[in-house]
């Protein structure tokens, strides 16, 4: 009785959320598949997904155990790395997590040369916008924007994110500019559509650092969403500057507010579990972004 190997085929199905896609990355025919995840089910004694003609589907004690799952598969996958010449060499699966935003603008342009820099490694990146726990989930590795507050990962600080608030020329040819913060309960303010502290937007008053509330009609549940909505003129943007900078410079977006910008104690963080060896894949991951971002990130370099 393989268990591990039934709780990998399992994984791998909800990841790739069907049983082809499975088996082609375990190297396996869907009938294989489908019935290792029958066997499971039947030990189990339990249905763990939802099959039906057009999709799958986790049912809860699938999302339970796929909760518990993903924890033991990366522990396994250290384990064998620290025996393995993947302490030498960066090989294998690297589970990467960032927000949306920096994902899709600074992590995805590094790619292409990490994996021709490393031939036998493979990338999995998962951009989210919520916060998302490492350990439970699986990822080898992640980076957090913000001020840490999770005592079990070591960090390495990339940097700093300035935040602004910028809007299109057409928005504020439309609705003029704000002069202070307090301006904003008469303008249409960008915000996520999921819970985070980022939809109360800090200034820099006379007194001290106040957090405004901010309201508009449009939400998304992504910044990259809410970046191409503020081009397209449907709002006032609050945006670390590695999302704005390069639309500041080309004066598709325009600072607005500058005079109340808080510089505060955020971070831009590679991090990682404390409790795991840093592997060489991580640890390729790691240096790839030292390298990249450190010690001026390419947001903030002037041109020669």
């Amino acid at each position: 009785m393989n268990k591990l190997g039934e709780m990998e085929t399992f994984a791998r199905v909800v990841e790739t959320g069907s049983f082809s896609g499975a088996a082609r990355d375990l190297r396996m025919t869907p009938s294989a598949v489908s019935k290792m995840i029958g066997r499971l089910e039947d030990r189990l004694g339990v249905r763990l997904l939802s099959r039906t003609t057009r999709k799958l589907s986790l049912t809860e004690e699938g999302r339970v155990f796929y909760q518990r799952v993903t924890p033991i598969l990366a522990e396994v996958s250290e384990a064998e790395d620290t025996v393995s010449l993947s302490t030498l060499e960066a090989r294998g699966v690297l589970r990467v997590n960032a927000s949306t935003a920096f994902g899709q603008y600074q992590i995805v342009p590094l790619i292409p040369d990490m994996l021709e820099r490393y031939p036998n490694l493979q990338v999995q990146l998962t951009m989210t916008d919520s916060m998302v726990n490492l350990v439970e989930e699986g990822f080898d590795v992640g980076v957090r924007i913000g001020v840490l507050t999770d005592s079990t990962l070591v960090a390495r600080k990339l940097g700093v994110p300035k935040r602004t608030v910028v809007a299109a020329p057409s928005y504020l040819e439309r609705h003029g500019v704000p002069r202070t913060p307090d301006d904003l309960v008469n303008h249409e303010c960008l915000k996520l559509s999921i819970p985070t502290a980022l939809n109360r937007w800090e200034f820099m008053f006379p007194e001290g650092s106040r957090m405004v509330d901010v309201s508009g009609r449009f939400e998304a549940d992504n910044a990259i969403a809410l970046h191409e909505a503020a081009i397209a003129g449907l709002g006032l943007f609050r945006a670390a500057s590695f999302v704005v900078g390069d639309d500041i410079k080309a004066g598709r977006l325009v600072p607005v507010l500058e005079d109340f910008e808080t510089s505060g104690d955020a971070g831009i963080f590679v991090v990682w579990p404390h409790n795991r060896n840093l592997s060489a894949k991580v640890r390729a991951f790691v240096d790839t972004l030292v390298e990249a971002f450190t010690p001026i990130p390419p947001w903030e370099r002037v041109p020669d």
